[in-house]
């Protein structure tokens, strides 16, 4: 019992020193690839910048083609396995989308240059990894669309184009790496906190027991966008 329990905690601080370093490695190489481009920078480079001899740098990444696969898979893939777990929850539609939210502006805030450098280099993907790429955000952006259209079926957001809809909440995700700056004045909890709640209140649908406007006028308006809605459905 006491080997087998030595060996577990050997496992465990062997693993967690490989993703210490795995980290440190993709952030010097996004800070190089950033600088240089990817023809520029080398992997002795990169092996310099970390610290380690190249040698040692080959027990983590073999070339710079698999590590910018890995940074690949990370941006489009990581989201993409947090969506899936936020909707195996069984929230309701609007707590589903804030926390969708949470998770896509999170990553942008925690990593920003990755998603810059994704971003700036994607024209000089290879064709494999902008394809990997691409799929990545069809997947994320059909996940968030799902939410949408179930949201609005359930009459819980407004009746929209729910691909659209999605589009314009993926965008305020993906600008936060243009403009947030870890170590400022916002932290990365506030500023995700308050996009999810952007996203909430665009499309939520006011309650019409809470609605200021109980006119006639008002709940026929009301009355308008469910007819309207059902008219789309019924063209589908």
């Amino acid at each position: 019992m006491s080997g087998n329990g030595s060996g577990r905690k050997r496992s465990t601080a062997s693993t967690a020193r490989r993703e210490l370093v795995e980290n440190e490695l993709y952030e010097h190489a996004t800070r190089l690839f950033a600088e240089r481009g990817f023809a520029g920078t080398s992997l002795q480079d990169i092996a310099d910048a970390i610290g380690m001899t190249r040698p040692a740098l080959y027990y983590y990444v073999k070339s710079k083609d698999e590590l910018l696969a890995k940074l690949v898979a990370e941006v489009t893939s990581g989201p993409l396995d947090e969506l899936t777990a936020v909707s195996a929850r069984g929230l309701d539609p609007v707590e589903t989308l804030r926390a969708m939210v949470a998770v896509l502006a999170g990553r942008q805030a925690r990593q920003p240059e990755r998603f810059r450098l994704l971003i700036r280099s994607e024209a000089e993907l290879p064709e494999e990894l902008t394809e990997a790429y691409d799929q990545g955000r069809r997947a994320v952006l059909k996940a968030v669309a799902g939410v949408i259209d179930g949201g609005v079926r359930a009459g819980r957001f407004r009746p929209v184009d729910a691909r659209v809809a999605a589009l314009g909440v993926l965008g305020m995700c993906n600008w936060v790496a243009w403009w947030f700056h870890p170590g400022g004045r916002d932290t990365a909890e506030s500023v995700t906190a308050q996009l999810a709640d952007m996203a909430v209140f665009a499309l939520q649908r006011p309650d019409r027991q809470a609605v200021d406007d109980d006119s006639p006028a008002a709940a026929l308006k009301l009355l308008r966008q469910d007819l309207d809605h059902l008219e789309r459905l019924l063209d589908q």
